[in-house]
């Protein structure tokens, strides 16, 4: 009993602490939420989630050094956790290693393809290495001359300059110092200040620092040059990150919400209770949406469909004047509940407000929630298992295809309602497709399944060579991508329908044996001319008789396998 009462406050604490840490986080309080994480981990060491919330709140603050280590410590037990693959990608991203984020993007990907913030990562990194690098055909290297001449070069350079640092007199500045003193600037003004928000201003003191004449120089303020320049290219620094990183913050949900104008505020004495302004609606459905984005995020579905119906509820108090665009609000919201409800496996919940999302957005007009409302209902009909209604909606998603990814998606997830309903010649045709499409876009995970579909539709139309020749493809690709699951998985598969084929061949053998020994027999006991038609005519009437007991006389394998 005393053991029992000693651990329920450990566990309530850490509680207590995760919840305040995540409740500073929201308000903005990021050292007063790391603090609060701190001491959660102190009473549960290595808790993942914590460690992701923590290294989110290291983000914000431009500590990524220290996001990138919690984000590895969230994944020290589960490498496959995708929460800390995409932290770490993020704290990467952060830290300007664009090339090893997309790495780990990718790798989240693979795991939850489901998930748009891996999709949008890859994305953004995508961008920034080209931002940063230009693209492939832009870069023609070549190797000419021996490299060992700038191994002398950067050697003689070092005595160089430390010969020159004991010779140079007060006063004067070194050639790095002089080139520093020549910044070129890397982007507009307007820009720059667009970019940097508080920063500009320090960073217009420290220019004025460095052209300020009165400013004495001498071994003693050697020093305090160089941390102006230190701090100044810094600055310089995060203005190309930031603006190489922006086209990628231009999210979905934030360019809905710029188009909604705000009204006019309603003049007082119109209601007995201060009004609210329309600005003040949009930003805390802002505000609500990145919450239950958040606890989605966290695991915590029923915080998330909690905190939906309260934004339902209060949103349907508003009339129109108040909030423009109330319909496109609630469907969205609408949304998130039906993916918390998903996510928690309560998937004929999440079908009743994915269809409120759909219903609303067809009849607001908003092309963007509808493909939203699609994409979803077809995850839930194929859960539930009702493929015919999946296929519905996908023949519907068809039209409002935009880019090679979509397609790929919509193109399997055909296939694989076609095979579970039986019609595998389908099921391979549209798996062809999807794997041509994916090959297009050079996305090797969504090649190996489709690879694999194809495959499995072969086995059943018993098309067995074809199947195996699929089926050894699939088998390079997953070895290609690492993907260890898949491989046992096809090998298996491989080893089932080698075996197969194999009994097929020895019915086949013993069966023409057994016809061999019949024929030698009637030889053997001479000519029967007047009996010679009887037994095949016989056994063709018993073949018709037989198939139209089966109710389909031109019945083929194919209706068979169907």
């Amino acid at each position: 009993m005393y053991g029992e009462e000693d651990s329920k406050p450990e566990a309530g604490s850490f509680a207590i602490f995760f919840a305040e840490g995540e409740s500073l986080a929201k308000q903005g309080e990021f050292n007063k939420a790391i603090e609060s994480f701190t001491k959660a981990l102190e009473f549960q060491a290595g808790e993942r989630s914590c460690l992701v919330a923590r290294s989110k709140c290291y983000l914000q603050l431009g500590d990524s050094s220290a996001a990138l280590k919690d984000a590895e410590e969230s994944l020290k037990e589960d490498k496959k956790y995708h929460r800390g693959l995409f932290q770490k990608a993020e704290a990467l991203y952060q830290m300007g290693d664009f090339e090893y984020a997309l790495v780990y993007y990718h790798r989240g990907y693979k795991l939850r393809p489901e998930l748009n913030e891996f999709k949008l990562g890859i994305q953004k990194a995508q961008e920034a290495i080209q931002n940063s690098i230009g693209t492939p055909e832009q870069c023609k290297l070549e190797l000419i001359g021996d490299l060992t001449h700038f191994t002398k070069q950067a050697e003689m350079a070092k005595k160089k300059k430390v010969k020159k640092s004991v010779l140079r007199p007060i006063g004067q500045l070194t050639t790095t110092q002089q080139k520093k003193r020549e910044r070129k600037p890397v982007a507009s003004d307007k820009t720059v200040k667009e970019l940097l928000g508080e920063l500009y201003a320090d960073k217009q003191y420290l220019e004025g620092l460095l052209n300020d004449k009165n400013l004495t120089i001498g071994k003693s303020d050697t020093s305090i040059l160089d941390k102006v320049h230190t701090e100044l290219e810094y600055l310089d620094g995060r203005v190309e990150f930031w603006r190489q990183q922006k086209p990628m913050y231009a999210r979905k949900r934030e360019k809905e919400l710029k188009r909604v104008k705000p009204e006019p505020t309603k003049p007082i004495g119109m209601s007995l209770r201060p009004a609210a302004t329309t600005n003040n609606h949009v930003k805390y459905i802002i505000k609500s949406l990145k919450d239950i984005d958040s606890a989605i995020e966290a695991g915590e579905f029923d915080v998330a469909i909690q905190q939906g119906q309260n934004v339902i509820q209060t949103v349907d108090s508003l009339s129109e004047t108040d909030l423009p665009s109330k319909a496109h609000f609630v469907a969205t919201v609408h949304s998130c509940i039906g993916t918390a409800f998903l996510e928690k496996g309560e998937a004929e919940k999440a079908l009743e407000h994915h269809l409120k999302d759909y219903a609303i957005s067809k009849e607001i007009g908003v092309e963007e929630g509808r493909t939203r409302s699609l994409d979803n209902l077809v995850k839930v009909y194929i859960v539930l298992g009702e493929y015919e209604e999946a296929l519905q909606h996908l023949n519907e998603r068809s039209p409002l295809i935009s880019t090679k990814e979509e397609a790929i998606w919509v193109n399997h997830e055909m296939g694989t309602c076609f095979f579970e309903l039986g019609q595998f010649e389908k099921a391979r045709s549209v798996g062809e497709k999807a794997m041509t499409e994916s090959g297009e876009a050079k996305d090797m995970t969504w090649y190996l399944n489709a690879s694999v579909l194809v495959a499995r539709s072969e086995a059943k139309l018993n098309d067995l060579s074809s199947a195996v020749q699929s089926y050894e493809r699939s088998l390079e690709i997953a070895k290609i991508v690492n993907d260890e699951f898949a491989e046992d998985a096809i090998t298996k598969a491989l080893t089932e329908l080698n075996q197969k084929i194999i009994d097929q061949l020895q019915v086949k053998e013993s069966s023409a044996d057994e016809d061999k020994g019949d024929t030698e027999q009637d030889t053997s006991e001479g000519p029967a001319a007047v009996e010679v038609g009887e037994p095949e005519e016989t056994a063709e009437v018993e073949r018709v008789n037989e198939s139209n007991e089966e109710g389909s006389p031109m019945h083929s394998p194919l209706e068979e396998t169907v």
